[in-house]
């Protein structure tokens, strides 16, 4: 199981969650960089997402929506700050309605997920900064940590295919 730590700390509205992976930063990095691979590990398992745009690049967009066992269908959208590849990503993350524009009723967050050598491949680190210490609440109450983790832990099998 990749996902080796998680906490969060409402006073600097933060969520981090920490991940080991047996493949290169390199091969981590490509599994955000194509969309055919993010799809297989973006969500819970049971929600499987499907990604609408992507790009990487500073001011490029991703947006996808995630399908639930009913139908229902949650969107969202990144705003791209920076992308170093391999190493960082960072993004502006939004619940998105069906235009794909910002709910801006909903919690937003700047992310930032690094993906680090190791012994035994990558260290991956995500953190989210939520704008309000209620934005974090809201998510955590909504069962963000076992939704990421269920979408993380996906990215060991995509990695044995390769």
């Amino acid at each position: 199981m990749p996902l080796t730590e998680t906490f969060h700390d409402e006073d600097t509205r933060t969520l981090t969650l920490i991940a080991e992976f047996a493949a290169p930063p390199e091969r981590v990095w490509d599994i955000y960089a194509d969309p055919r691979q993010l799809e297989q590990v973006w969500g819970p398992p049971t929600y499987p997402a499907t990604v609408v745009d992507h790009t990487l690049d500073p001011g490029g967009r991703v947006t996808y929506y995630m399908t639930s066992p009913e139908g229902q269908k949650f969107r969202g959208l990144w705003e791209i700050v920076s992308a170093d590849r391999p190493n960082r990503l960072e993004f502006r993350d939004y619940f998105a309605d069906e235009s794909f524009q910002a709910v801006e009723s909903m919690p937003g967050s700047t992310n930032i997920y690094t993906f680090a050598a190791s012994e035994g491949g990558t260290t991956a680190t995500y953190e989210s900064v939520f704008d309000t210490a209620e934005g974090l609440k809201t998510v955590l109450e909504m069962g963000v940590v076992e939704g990421s983790a269920g979408a993380i832990n996906q990215i060991d099998e995509l990695l044995a295919k390769s």
